[in-house]
Protein backbone atom coordinates (compact mmCIF):
# COMPACT_ATOMS: atom_id res chain seq x y z
CA UNK A 1 0.00 0.00 0.00
CA UNK A 2 3.21 2.49 0.85
CA UNK A 3 4.21 1.58 -2.88
CA UNK A 4 1.13 2.55 -4.53
CA UNK A 5 0.85 5.64 -2.21
CA UNK A 6 4.33 6.58 -2.91
CA UNK A 7 4.26 6.05 -6.67
CA UNK A 8 0.52 7.90 -6.85
CA UNK A 9 2.66 11.02 -5.45
CA UNK A 10 5.56 10.49 -7.55
CA UNK A 11 3.17 10.66 -10.56
CA UNK A 12 1.46 14.18 -9.55
CA UNK A 13 4.26 15.77 -8.84
CA UNK A 14 5.78 14.93 -12.42
CA UNK A 15 2.60 15.59 -13.87
CA UNK A 16 2.26 19.17 -11.54
CA UNK A 17 6.06 20.07 -12.71
CA UNK A 18 5.46 19.66 -15.98
CA UNK A 19 2.41 22.23 -16.05
CA UNK A 20 3.20 25.85 -17.02
CA UNK A 21 1.13 29.07 -16.47
CA UNK A 22 0.04 31.78 -19.43
CA UNK A 23 -0.39 34.79 -19.52
CA UNK A 24 -3.83 35.84 -20.97
CA UNK A 25 -3.94 39.37 -22.18
CA UNK A 26 -8.04 40.36 -21.47
CA UNK A 27 -9.29 43.81 -23.35
CA UNK A 28 -10.42 46.20 -21.51
CA UNK A 29 -13.98 46.34 -20.48
CA UNK A 30 -16.03 49.82 -21.31
CA UNK A 31 -15.99 50.44 -17.09
CA UNK A 32 -11.90 49.52 -17.19
CA UNK A 33 -11.29 52.55 -19.85
CA UNK A 34 -13.71 54.99 -19.01
CA UNK A 35 -11.84 54.84 -14.58
CA UNK A 36 -8.37 55.03 -16.53
CA UNK A 37 -9.44 58.11 -18.89
CA UNK A 38 -8.19 61.16 -17.80
CA UNK A 39 -10.28 63.22 -15.22
CA UNK A 40 -11.87 66.55 -16.90
CA UNK A 41 -10.87 69.60 -15.42
CA UNK A 42 -13.73 71.09 -13.26
CA UNK A 43 -15.62 73.65 -14.54
CA UNK A 44 -14.46 77.44 -13.12
CA UNK A 45 -16.02 78.89 -10.09
CA UNK A 46 -17.92 81.62 -11.15
CA UNK A 47 -16.00 84.80 -11.00
CA UNK A 48 -19.59 86.54 -10.02
CA UNK A 49 -20.13 84.82 -6.54
CA UNK A 50 -18.13 86.22 -3.67
CA UNK A 51 -17.55 83.82 -0.49
CA UNK A 52 -16.89 84.70 2.86
CA UNK A 53 -13.66 84.76 4.23
CA UNK A 54 -12.03 82.12 6.53
CA UNK A 55 -11.66 83.32 9.89
CA UNK A 56 -14.50 86.05 9.83
CA UNK A 57 -17.40 85.77 12.77
CA UNK A 58 -21.15 84.89 11.69
CA UNK A 59 -22.25 88.19 12.59
CA UNK A 60 -19.89 89.58 9.91
CA UNK A 61 -21.25 86.73 7.33
CA UNK A 62 -24.51 88.18 7.69
CA UNK A 63 -23.68 91.69 7.90
CA UNK A 64 -21.96 91.13 4.09
CA UNK A 65 -23.98 88.94 2.80
CA UNK A 66 -27.12 88.88 4.84
CA UNK A 67 -29.69 86.49 6.69
CA UNK A 68 -29.03 82.83 5.39
CA UNK A 69 -31.30 80.85 3.08
CA UNK A 70 -31.24 77.92 5.94
CA UNK A 71 -29.84 77.94 9.20
CA UNK A 72 -28.65 73.73 10.09
CA UNK A 73 -27.99 72.85 13.73
CA UNK A 74 -24.63 72.37 15.28
CA UNK A 75 -22.89 69.20 14.35
CA UNK A 76 -20.57 67.48 17.05
CA UNK A 77 -19.07 69.68 20.01
CA UNK A 78 -19.17 66.86 22.42
CA UNK A 79 -15.51 67.13 23.09
CA UNK A 80 -13.16 69.96 22.68
CA UNK A 81 -11.25 67.85 19.93
CA UNK A 82 -14.63 67.41 18.15
CA UNK A 83 -15.71 71.43 17.64
CA UNK A 84 -19.18 72.41 17.13
CA UNK A 85 -19.92 72.54 13.18
CA UNK A 86 -22.54 74.82 11.66
CA UNK A 87 -23.72 75.42 8.47
CA UNK A 88 -25.60 78.13 6.62
CA UNK A 89 -27.19 77.77 3.21
CA UNK A 90 -27.54 80.72 0.60
CA UNK A 91 -28.59 80.88 -2.82
CA UNK A 92 -25.18 79.99 -4.59
CA UNK A 93 -23.00 79.00 -2.01
CA UNK A 94 -22.95 77.30 1.78
CA UNK A 95 -20.99 78.35 4.46
CA UNK A 96 -19.15 76.16 7.15
CA UNK A 97 -18.78 77.67 10.83
CA UNK A 98 -16.16 75.96 13.67
CA UNK A 99 -18.01 77.34 16.71
CA UNK A 100 -18.84 80.69 15.61
CA UNK A 101 -15.94 81.51 12.94
CA UNK A 102 -16.07 80.70 9.13
CA UNK A 103 -13.95 77.54 8.14
CA UNK A 104 -14.91 76.97 4.68
CA UNK A 105 -17.37 78.03 2.33
CA UNK A 106 -18.41 76.36 -0.78
CA UNK A 107 -20.66 76.24 -4.33
CA UNK A 108 -22.33 73.54 -4.67
CA UNK A 109 -21.67 71.67 -8.19
CA UNK A 110 -18.39 73.01 -8.06
CA UNK A 111 -15.80 70.85 -7.01
CA UNK A 112 -12.68 72.19 -5.64
CA UNK A 113 -9.97 72.52 -8.39
CA UNK A 114 -7.71 69.04 -8.97
CA UNK A 115 -4.11 68.79 -8.80
CA UNK A 116 -1.80 65.88 -9.59
CA UNK A 117 -4.59 64.34 -11.58
CA UNK A 118 -1.57 62.02 -13.18
CA UNK A 119 -0.75 60.25 -10.26
CA UNK A 120 -4.45 59.52 -9.80
CA UNK A 121 -5.66 55.83 -10.75
CA UNK A 122 -8.62 54.11 -10.43
CA UNK A 123 -8.98 51.47 -7.76
CA UNK A 124 -8.37 47.58 -7.81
Amino acid sequence: MHKTLFLAALALSAVASTAAADTLAMPETAAEAKASAPLPAPAATPASISLPAKGISMAEVVKKFGEPRAKHPPVGGGEPRQPPITRWDYENFSVFFEHSHVIHAVIPDHPAELHHTEELKPAP
